[in-house]
């Protein structure tokens, strides 16, 4: 909608894995890139629109000697 192309294309897409907000993160990026392969003067407007952007934020690993990935096991003096 963002650059008036909806009419153009239909989308079908597959995703598996993470949550409901990361497979339409997943979506909203994977058409994003598609309308700049199609189209390179649209990536202004989809950059502007923050939709070229991918969400970094993944989980962190287990590290060995604690509990979780920051939490401690309980600790006693004695």
């Amino acid at each position: 909608m963002l650059t008036q192309t909806v009419e153009q294309f239909d989308v079908v897409a597959t995703v598996a894995g993470g949550g409901i907000n990361g497979q339409a993160g997943a979506v909203r990026l994977g058409i994003a890139r598609a309308l700049v392969e199609y189209n390179g003067e649209l990536r202004k407007t989809l950059k502007k629109g923050g939709l070229l952007t991918r969400d970094a934020r993944a989980k962190e690993r287990k590290k060995y000697g604690m509990a979780g990935a920051r939490k401690r096991f309980q600790f006693s003096k004695r």
